[in-house]
């Protein structure tokens, strides 16, 4: 393994291989090698266990208390006699979370496993003086590798030997154009990856050409390697959604102790028999804690998930689309994420005239165009093929634009190329930068096609199609086709320049000092990878809801700026080069990252860089990209969405969330989605918490009152996991508010409890807490404790029925939806409403809870205190006393 090979000339490079180019390394040299330096493969770290993956879900506070709770409520249950029915509910309920929990994590730990499978099976080598084919597994630093066409590099290289050879590297560089390779060292020490020209790395593809090189770095010192050891030291990022869920498990942790202390103690001051109080401080724990949340979270993300898959977005971990939703930086790759990866020829310059091809409605050409696109395609080795009537091209992205136009204007290769047949051709080369053909027109007609640089072109050039009359070119006309391209270079174009000739007959010498000569300048065509159509609507949504989006990739910065320009991410902001980029330190790209929007020719670890930066600024982080390259920041990023169909298999399992349609505005779709669940979960948590509240405030007065026990244990977790769950899960789908993309993002530094969601669960407990009361004291004076006891369970379980209404918003009046804003919310409503009635009818069961039957006066009471709830907030919002400022 050598280090900068790029910098050290052939001869320096065999050397310190000790290789003969010719000869190749020996058998037993590339044993000793394999023993020194390994296979040529990735490895991975040791793997979580199913086991501990599920284990690992029970670490949070919340899902601790329960525990504790479940474990407790189990011994009193086993002291006084009674079943652990409390017990089994809650520990049911944990399990299925849990097991949710860790399927999803162990399908999202794939990543090596996909790195390590993009190696080439097979790869050519000069070993004891012969060509082999051998596993690409058992190259070795030192052995000569050939490279053809169609070929993936399966090790990285230093080119000793190449022939117009051309190598894609969009998966490790982002360029969208395949990389021209020779020789030459690099003496420059500030060359990044995409300008190692005489460097080919692991799984490049050759696309053009041929050529030989000797390894220089196999397995996990390849720059995939180093990838795979970035993906193994970047820890998964925490989602907002578990660090509040965290917070508020601890918040009602302490809550609940610090009650089941005072009660007991209140308890044991009135002289009560020590295991009833303590069995009353228990109820109490139950209640202060909703069993139902952490299942009723996971259920509304899998639902959000589901909801997702339908607007093409995959949702490989559960929290990320409530992360997307707190997103205030989109990071995103240019090549096949903002663009379509795809060269299309936008302007020609034919006959002292320039046009564009960049609209549809382009349906007619004019005869110096036919004869421009014409002499393009003739002369380019890209291949079309006709599958079922739909075109498909293959080869070198510049070549397969010239198809694309020209299948456009009716103009097909096979058919062309079936009329004048090709019977010579100069391929192109890095030196002479130009690329020519001989098609047969007719036995008296042959022409002689030409195209590469425009330089290149003229200095060739003699004549000039003028109207379709050709005559000597002039100083003038050369002075505005140089204008021209400069004009189009300017636009980060790729210009290519055409010309051709005519003979009357076949030409014997095919070389370059006959044919490439006297030519007639036909035009230029301006090409670049565009950007999406729908993407510019996506950026300005973006710009909307207060996301950043900013552009990193390993194009070059003019093409770059270009793009970023044309959908709106840059407008007054810089754009920095990778080499910048590593001139900064970490402080100074922290200050500066902010007034940064584009990012070109980067390295993987400069993505990494950048997410780090923008997450210290305490920034929610999307990532997107598709490119072995991306894979590192993907997972870096607070949430990364990986491209599914040019994506590659690394980038998917580094992500998140996958695009199937590759479509950038999916984002928007995802964010909206985000935003949508995160305003949903939040209505949850604040019914299920003032549900329990309610509870807290009736057992607290009664016990402190010494009132008695208005209900007990079996009563709260009814209407915890029954009553209270179904509703609130069917919140979840509660449709999205219409201004909520025109909402600025969460500040992430603001907890999940604000003062207005703390506020209404306060207040709204209170409430529902004190009408429990009136309706316990009720029942008690009129027929004692058991009456009291089911009047307080029945209001306690039906107002809170009546107030889910009214969470659809803070602001709004319940009224003002319609009856039908939320179909699954009123079935969920109606089926708890059957539930209890089971509860309040049945004999059997109304015994087992130790209820007793009401007359209608009794009913009437619940009734009237159960839809007090209503009204009551109602007047709140109209006071304009239900919300507060950041509720906004």
């Amino acid at each position: 393994m050598i280090q900068n090979a790029f910098q050290k000339r052939t001869a320096e490079v065999l050397n310190l291989f000790n290789v003969d180019p010719k000869e190749g390394l020996t058998t037993d040299e590339v044993i000793r090698r394999q023993q020194k330096y390994g296979l040529n493969e990735l490895k991975s770290k040791k793997k979580k266990s199913f086991v501990v993956m599920f284990f690992e879900e029970f670490k949070s506070a919340m899902i601790i208390i329960l525990l504790i709770a479940a474990v407790i409520s189990g011994i009193t249950s086993v002291i006084q006699g009674e079943g652990l029915l409390e017990t089994w509910v809650i520990l049911a309920i944990l399990i299925v979370n849990a097991l949710i929990g860790a399927i999803q994590q162990k399908k999202a730990e794939s990543s090596l496993e996909a790195l390590r499978n993009m190696s080439s099976p097979l790869a050519k080598v000069v070993r004891n003086g012969g060509v082999t084919e051998v596993n690409s597994k058992e190259l070795v630093p030192g052995d000569i590798l050939i490279l053809e066409t169609g070929d993936i590099v399966p090790a990285d290289i230093r080119i000793i030997n190449a022939v117009n050879l051309k190598i894609q590297e969009a998966s490790m560089t982002g360029e969208s154009v395949p990389v021209e390779k020779q020789t030459e060292a690099l003496l420059n020490e500030d060359v990044s990856i995409g300008d190692q020209t005489n460097m080919a790395f692991t799984t490049g593809m050759v696309t053009y050409g041929r050529g030989e090189g000797v390894v220089v770095a196999t397995g996990m010192n390849t720059e995939v390697g180093k990838i795979a050891q970035m993906l193994q030291h970047t820890k998964a990022t925490e989602t907002p959604m578990s660090i509040r869920l965290e917070q508020l498990g601890k918040i009602l942790g302490y809550a609940a102790l610090a009650i089941c202390v005072v009660i007991f103690l209140v308890g044991v001051f009135y002289g009560h028999n020590i295991l009833d109080v303590f069995m009353t401080a228990v109820s109490l724990a139950v209640a202060a804690i909703p069993e139902g949340h952490p299942a009723i979270s996971t259920v509304v993300l899998s639902i959000g998930v589901q909801r997702m898959v339908k607007k093409n977005a995959i949702i490989r971990t559960l929290p990320s689309v409530e992360t997307l939703g707190a997103a205030t930086v989109i990071c995103s790759d240019k090549t096949g994420t903002l663009t379509q990866n795809k060269m299309t020829v936008l302007h020609a310059y034919a006959n002292g005239k320039t046009v564009s091809y960049d609209t549809e409605d382009k349906t007619e050409i004019s005869g110096s165009e036919e004869k421009l696109i014409q002499t393009a395609v003739l002369c380019s080795d890209a291949h079309l093929n006709m599958e079922n009537g739909v075109p498909e091209t293959t080869g070198d992205p510049t070549e397969t634009a010239l198809l694309d136009l020209g299948l456009k204007f009716g103009i097909n290769k096979n058919e062309l190329e079936s009329k004048f047949i090709r019977v010579g051709e100069i391929p192109f080369d890095s030196e002479r930068k130009r690329m020519t053909t001989v098609n047969k027109v007719s036995d008296a007609h042959y022409a002689v096609n030409v195209k590469g640089g425009l330089d290149e072109i003229l200095s060739i050039t003699s004549y000039i199609s003028d109207n379709g009359k050709i005559r000597a070119i002039t100083e003038n006309d050369q002075k505005n086709i140089l204008q021209i391209n400069e004009e189009m270079a300017s636009a980060a174009l790729r210009v290519l320049a055409v010309a051709y000739k005519d003979l009357d007959k076949k030409p014997i010498d095919i070389s370059v000092n006959v044919l490439e000569k006297d030519l007639t300048f036909c035009g230029l065509l301006g090409m670049i990878d565009p950007a999406r159509p729908e993407v510019i609507e996506a950026v300005a949504k973006c710009k909307t809801a207060g996301i950043r989006t900013v552009m990193i990739t390993g194009d070059h910065k003019t093409t770059a700026v270009a793009i970023a320009k044309e959908i709106g991410i840059m407008e007054d902001e810089a754009a920095i080069t990778g080499t910048e980029l590593e001139k900064m330190s970490d402080d100074e790209l922290f200050e500066r990252v902010k007034n940064i929007s584009v990012y070109a020719r980067v390295a993987p670890e400069h993505k990494v860089r950048i997410v780090k930066a923008w997450q210290k600024h305490d920034d929610i982080v999307a990532m997107t990209g598709d490119g072995v390259n991306d894979a590192p920041a993907l997972k870096q990023a607070d949430i990364g969405a990986a491209m599914g169909i040019v994506g590659t298999e690394v980038a998917k399992d580094a992500a998140d969330m996958i695009l199937t349609d590759d479509n950038f505005a999916t984002i928007v779709s995802a964010v909206e989605e985000g935003r949508r669940i995160y305003a949903d979960i939040l209505k949850a948590v604040q019914f299920l918490l003032s549900c329990n509240v309610g509870e807290i405030v009736l057992l607290l007065i009664t016990s402190l009152a010494n009132l008695g026990a208005p209900l007990i244990p079996i009563h709260i977790l009814w209407v915890n996991l029954v009553t209270d769950s179904m509703p609130a899960l069917a919140l979840s789908v509660d449709p999205a508010e219409k201004d909520i993309m025109k909402r600025k993002p969460r500040d992430p530094k603001q907890g999940f409890m604000t003062k207005g969601v703390v506020w209404r669960i306060v207040y709204q407990g209170i409430m529902i807490g004190l009408l429990s009361l009136v309706a316990f004291l009720v029942g008690k004076n009129h027929g004692g404790i058991p009456l009291g006891q089911t009047m307080a369970f029945s209001v306690l379980a039906f107002s809170q029925l009546f107030h889910v209404n009214n969470l659809h918003s803070s602001r709004k009046s319940a009224f003002s939806f319609n009856p039908l804003w939320n179909k699954p919310l009123i079935f969920a409503v109606l089926g708890s409403i059957a539930m209890m009635a089971l509860v309040l009818f049945v004999p059997p069961i109304r015994t087992a809870f130790g209820l007793v039957t009401m007359d209608s006066i009794h009913w009437w009471i619940v009734l009237g205190l159960s839809f007090a709830p209503i009204f009551i907030v109602e007047l709140f919002k109209l006071l304009k006393i239900n919300s507060m400022k950041d509720d906004e």
